[in-house]
């Protein structure tokens, strides 16, 4: 017989799932309303509260996306998502506090590493702090070519920063050729923006060309997309979904800063509800 503890944990475990989902495919209030969900059922759960917190920032709320985190912040003082999040916030004024023409879509299909056709670059000149505290890993990020830069904006055109020259200069001549280009943030702080840059189309004159260039690893490094799907299913921190390389480069930082940039669905865990799910089997 099911015990009522037992009924609550399961539906705890469906409303995570569901949670995340929503944030995946960017419909940020259902996946605000399922949260809350969480929080009637268990009031201290941080996960629930970042998650709330990541929605709220997506939707405009920010004011209620700074009461989410601080919460966290008063049940878990070293959660790095709610400090992260929770500085940010407080960063903005009353005129900084834009809410986005539509929510943000996040794109997680462009985190899948394709030897030469995807990176992940550093932007230089960086935009204001009232700006860059608004945006989250995830985010759709628009290329726009002006003159010798390469220019990153968000969705709403806002100005973001511009791609470092050594990858710029050789994007735009492949735009040039023909190909596109499709980018997101990885990663996001007040001094450091990294976006993903991944070649979705091609033209017949590039063929041959690389967009990122491969070079020989030193020593070992984890593989990118490895990284990447077992963050998958950790489902931890707001950078917040994903983060790293050169070329798509591999470096442990940059590994590491893919994981902690996956903050797109953040602070949730999906490992103990797999693991519960495999011993029910088991019985």
């Amino acid at each position: 017989m099911t015990t009522r503890g037992e009924e609550t944990t399961k539906l705890r475990r469906h409303y995570t799932r569901e949670a995340i989902q929503l944030a995946v495919e960017s419909r940020w209030q259902e996946a605000a309303v399922t949260n809350k969900n969480i929080l009637e059922l268990f009031p201290n759960d941080v996960d629930a509260l970042n998650r709330l917190g990541r929605s709220l920032m997506e939707l405009g709320e920010y004011e209620k996306a700074k009461e989410a985190y601080f919460k966290a912040l008063k049940q878990d003082p070293k959660n790095q998502i709610a400090q992260k999040n929770f500085s940010r916030l407080s960063l903005l004024k009353g005129k900084d506090r834009k809410k986005p023409t539509a929510p943000h879509k996040i794109m997680p299909h462009i985190f899948v590493e394709e030897i030469g056709k995807a990176g992940v670059v550093v932007l230089e000149n960086l935009a204001a702090t009232a700006i860059l505290a608004r945006i989250s890993a995830g985010n759709q990020v628009s290329l726009r070519v002006r003159g010798q830069s390469l220019i990153a904006e968000t969705a709403e055109g806002e100005y973001l920063g511009k791609v470092e020259s050594m990858h710029g200069l050789r994007i735009i001549k492949l735009i040039e050729g023909g190909n596109k280009y499709a980018a997101a943030i990885t990663s996001v702080s007040l001094d450091v923006v990294k976006i993903i840059i991944k070649e979705i189309f091609q033209h017949p004159s590039q063929i041959g060309q690389l967009s990122f260039p491969v070079r020989e690893p030193e020593g070992f490094r984890p593989d990118l997309k490895e990284t990447i799907l077992q963050y998958d299913t950790k489902f931890e921190e707001d950078g917040e979904i994903l983060d790293e390389g050169e070329e798509v480069s591999d470096t442990e930082e940059e590994a590491e800063a893919f994981a902690d940039s996956f903050s797109l669905i953040e602070g949730s865990s999906l490992r103990p509800a797999i693991e519960e799910d495999e011993s029910e089997k088991e019985d």
